[in-house]
């Protein structure tokens, strides 16, 4: 992955490409002021460069019958590099569980989880993650409600070095 400095023209194409993945290249180099080639070599660039990972689609999973969120905070009982990673890719093989993140502080993970019901929760709780080796406590909170859900980061408000990705 090389590493390139980003310009307005780079901010304002991941900009655009985080609020809508499904852009044609022709409006997104309309919006950014470019003439279409100029802007797929700069998207290419970009993904080419690690800033743009992949595309994905805003699945509503209410409507699929996930009706059930919680976050839980695991502890695990040793923080040896190879537990960590073994609970990690312990992890990988639950569908269920749609984000992990490691944490530096009083517990070793956070989790979201998502089920269609709360029995279904309850029996991935009790039959995978607290039955998994090296799991200490679970601390688990139910999502009520979600009021700002926004994906990858602040692009806006990011500070960078001015130089282009490929000349425009």
């Amino acid at each position: 992955m090389r590493r390139v400095k980003l310009d307005h023209i780079d901010r304002r194409i991941l900009t655009d490409l985080q609020a809508d993945g499904r852009v044609t290249n022709v409006e997104l180099a309309h919006r950014v002021g470019i003439s279409a080639p100029p802007c797929l070599r700069r998207v290419r660039a970009l993904e080419e460069a690690g800033y743009i990972r992949g595309y994905h689609a805003d699945i509503n999973g209410e409507l699929l019958g996930f009706t059930v969120a919680v976050y839980a905070l695991v502890g695990l009982s040793s923080q040896a590099e190879s537990d960590l990673a073994a609970f990690e890719e312990r992890v990988k093989g639950w569908p269920q569980v749609r984000e992990c993140h490691m944490l530096a502080g009083e517990v070793d993970f956070i989790l979201k989880i998502v089920a269609k019901d709360w029995d279904a929760y309850q029996h991935f709780l009790t039959r995978e993650l607290t039955a998994a080796p090296h799991v200490a406590h679970v601390k688990t909170s139910l999502v009520i409600r979600s009021s700002k859900n926004l994906p990858g980061v602040p692009i806006e408000s990011a500070t960078f070095d001015e130089a282009p990705v490929e000349d425009a």
